[in-house]
């Protein structure tokens, strides 16, 4: 390894951990979104038992959440701490796929830069490395499922893969498509590995059958279109995703011809197999055939393949050569790449930059009521647990009044005396949000409350002051 070798190496590292840690700066800057508040419901239950029952009613296996729910109570609930877990498993997760890279490139290091910046720098993984869900955590374990499988250890690979599978069921899928590879490659311990660690996440499906095979599971997934496809591309090469990857192909065309760049050569079909690509192939196929009956194919979900592709994409872009001005013209172009991802990139991660994480502002909406009483929401379990996050972070006064919802309104409006004011809000995208808080601005105003529209700069919320006027009654 030159001196030059290595001084790529340091600067991979510099930037990678630059993303890092301005990933783990930005932990708290934007508000728990509605499932990252729902994360938050499941680990306050006061014992494992009742999570796992409320779990039966959950899109979810519960791996993640018993986890959650563990450390919840080892460094405390608050935001920082749901956030912080998933940025540990990132940080470990990336440390696997690089390691992984460098194996299959057998010990070629010219393969580690490249492994450093998409593992730590692209939207995916820095996407999910600062949110309460199960996704940063699910690449974790995949990773490390796809490296005992390569290293032929069946036993820690199983152990690996049926945690993936009890973590989120697109696990369960990669483990099934693998069980199916192997199988046909005659590699009976693998492929039995692969089998016996599916029956856990099998196991879990059986217990929570009613819902998941219930038309309210994945209710909010359509069936697979162009849409799916760049919006699962925006995700991995950021903003613009198909313009980008057409001055991807055109800059190969170029280089090719004038930057001295020898041709791009699709991996071993050794090196397919060992990193879990074919069998990710498998399951993508899989999965997208069966939307058309049952959808299942969901964009953020194939955070899943990261693990397969980090490694294998590090391999193919490390190998060309180049000429002088190939070789700067191929550094321009990654240079404009990482700043896209930089910028941009960490756009919805920042509220100065405009972000909203999912067209959410519970934060707001509890900082902006909480001295007030008579708080009536469609999505009051929601900004209850987002009250009772600000109050661990100390940005509320303590023991705010609690959210009621739709009945607990109907029930207050036929209790004299009636409130002088009451106060509507909800928090999420505005059409959705103004479909589901009309029902209760009707209400009060049919009990002669006249609403006034208290809302200022929100933008993915609303907050209605509707005061008692006796006149205004039919």
């Amino acid at each position: 390894m030159t001196m030059r070798g290595w001084s790529w190496i340091t600067l991979a590292l510099l930037i990678a951990a630059a993303f890092a840690l301005r990933t783990l700066w930005l932990i708290d800057a934007t508000a728990l979104w509605s499932d990252e508040l729902y994360s938050v419901g499941k680990s306050f239950q006061p014992s494992l038992a009742e999570l796992w029952s409320m779990l039966r009613q959950d899109t979810h296996p519960p791996l993640y959440y018993t986890l959650l729910w563990g450390w919840g109570h080892l460094v405390g609930q608050n935001p920082v701490s749901l956030r912080l877990l998933s940025w540990l498993a990132y940080l470990v997760g990336g440390g696997v796929m690089v390691a992984q890279s460098l194996v299959l490139a057998k010990g070629g290091r010219r393969v580690v830069p490249l492994a450093l910046l998409l593992a730590f720098c692209s939207p995916y993984p820095v996407r999910f490395a600062i949110e309460g869900k199960s996704y940063a955590l699910l690449v974790l374990l995949v990773a490390l499922a796809w490296w005992w499988r390569r290293a032929q250890r069946p036993a820690l690979y199983g152990i690996a893969a049926a945690l993936a599978g009890l973590t989120h069921f697109y696990g369960l899928f990669l483990v099934l498509a693998a069980a199916v590879w192997d199988g046909l490659q005659s590699r009976r311990r693998l492929a039995l590995a692969s089998v016996i660690a599916a029956l856990p996440a099998l196991a879990w499906i059986g217990y929570a059958s009613d819902y998941l095979f219930s038309s309210r599971s994945g209710s909010w997934i359509g069936s697979p279109d162009f849409a799916l496809l760049e919006e699962t591309l925006a995700r991995g090469l950021g903003l613009w995703p198909l313009p980008k990857l057409a001055i991807f192909i055109l800059l190969i065309w170029g280089l090719r011809r004038w930057g001295g760049m020898a041709a791009l050569r699709w991996p071993r079909r050794d090196v397919l197999d060992s990193s879990g690509l074919i069998p990710s192939g498998l399951m993508v196929i899989g999965v997208v055939l069966v939307s058309f009956i049952k959808p299942l194919a969901f964009s953020r979900y194939f955070v899943v393949l990261l693990p397969a592709m980090v490694p294998v994409l590090a391999l193919m872009i490390s190998r060309p050569s180049f000429n002088r001005s190939g070789f700067k013209v191929a550094l321009a172009a990654l240079l404009v790449l990482l700043l896209s991802w930089w910028g941009p990139g960490f756009a919805e991660l920042n509220p100065a930059a405009g972000g909203g994480r999912e067209q959410d502002q519970f934060r707001l909406m509890s900082q902006r009521t909480s001295g007030l009483a008579e708080r009536y929401s469609p999505r009051a379990r929601l900004l209850n647990l987002s009250d009772r996050m600000e109050l661990a972070m100390g940005r509320i006064p303590a023991d705010p009044v609690p959210w009621g919802d739709r009945d607990e309104l109907k029930l207050r409006l036929a209790t004299p005396p009636l409130p002088q004011d009451l106060w509507l809000a909800s928090s999420g995208p505005l059409p959705a949000l103004n479909r589901k808080l009309q029902p209760l601005q009707q209400q009060v105003e049919l009990h002669g409350f006249t609403c006034l529209d208290r809302s200022t700069d929100l933008s993915y919320a609303r907050l209605l002051q509707c005061r008692f006027d006796a006149k205004a009654l039919p």
